[in-house]
């Protein structure tokens, strides 16, 4: 299995048994602003620490808690908590999410775990994702949902006159609230949208599982869907310039 997956596994299972009962006070407390610009809790921070114990040995970490953290030619691209508002809600909708970056730029792996659920996924570039759970370290092929009804819009609270186009033509839509997640769930969705600016901690890793799916993507929306005629008219419902 590939080291970095290994690695990123024992970092996974390592902050599932730190939130595996009631948060403490010190793991819900927000302190300083993030490298992300969000509010960063103690449990953010924790589940930093413990990435960087793991993969720091890859290459510099680029976070979305403390910003770049040690040192070398790759990057790791991380959000500790992917959803965290939803952690701290009780909402089981959360995780994490870290992208190893070569020198060139380029996304060659990544790891994405709903710790709410015990699933982790692992992508390497150009190859299939692969599905498996934090208790083994055994992985399967990660097949897509065959005729999906629904789509995931995240921030979609935001953006009431896209919400209003896609009711107007009948696309169905969640908005659970964790955009890596909801990256990776796109391949059983019928597609992923977001609108606005978007940061490269929450799209890395999730992007790189997506990429043998149609897409748009431009400066202010990314738009994902199994289907080229989905795909087209969300694109065009929404006036997205590609």
């Amino acid at each position: 299995m590939h080291p970095f997956f290994m690695a990123a596994l024992a970092a996974n299972r390592t902050i599932a048994r730190c939130i595996s009962g009631d948060l403490s006070p010190e793991q819900r407390h927000k302190s300083t602003v993030g490298a992300g610009g969000d509010v960063s809790s103690g449990i953010d921070l924790e589940a930093e620490a413990i990435f960087v114990e793991h993969l720091g040995r890859f290459g510099t970490i680029a976070s979305e808690e403390s910003g770049r953290i040690g040192s070398g030619e790759a990057t790791i691209l991380l959000d500790p908590i992917d959803g965290s508002s939803n952690l701290l809600a009780g909402f089981p909708y959360y995780g994490t999410s870290a992208a190893l970056i070569d020198p060139t730029g380029t996304t060659i792996a990544a790891c994405i775990c709903n710790l709410a659920t015990g699933e982790i996924f692992f992508k390497e570039q150009g190859k299939i994702p692969l599905y498996g759970k934090l208790s083994n370290k055994t992985l399967t092929p990660y097949h897509p949902t065959p005729d999906p009804e629904i789509g995931l819009f995240e921030r979609a609270y935001a953006h009431p006159d896209a919400v209003r186009t896609l009711r107007e033509t009948g696309l169905k839509f969640r908005a659970p609230g964790a955009v890596a997640l909801s990256l990776v769930y796109a391949l059983q969705a019928r597609y992923f949208l977001y609108v606005g600016e978007y940061r490269a901690y929450d799209f890395a890793a999730g992007l790189l599982f997506c990429e043998d799916l149609p897409r748009v993507q431009t400066e202010e929306a990314v738009v994902i869907a199994r289907d080229e005629e989905v795909l087209e008219e969300i694109v065009l419902g929404l006036g997205i310039r590609s």
